[in-house]
């Protein structure tokens, strides 16, 4: 009879909460770099998904920091096409 090791916790698919929110995140911000050649429709895709990914991340508890991270690079992402649309408008 074999044992698991690790926790149930480290098991989930709720540990890629915070990677996800990462990598979304970071693509988020350089798609709104580019957003003049994108359009603004990559940044605000993948920058609400960083935001959701980070905020049930931060509710399990689990990759703080990555999580914030992705919050925060989700954040960016979402706000800065938005506010250069009212500038311009």
């Amino acid at each position: 009879m074999a044992t698991a090791s690790a926790s149930a916790s480290e098991d989930s698919p709720a540990t890629l909460y915070g990677p996800v929110s990462l990598v979304l995140g970071t693509a988020a911000l350089v798609a709104a770099v580019f957003a003049g050649l994108l359009g603004i429709a990559l940044p605000l895709l993948f920058g609400s998904l960083a935001v959701t990914f980070a905020l049930l991340g931060l509710g399990r508890g689990l990759h703080r920091v990555r999580c914030g991270a992705g919050l925060t690079t989700g954040s960016l992402s979402v706000l800065y096409p938005v506010l250069l649309a009212a500038a311009w408008s």
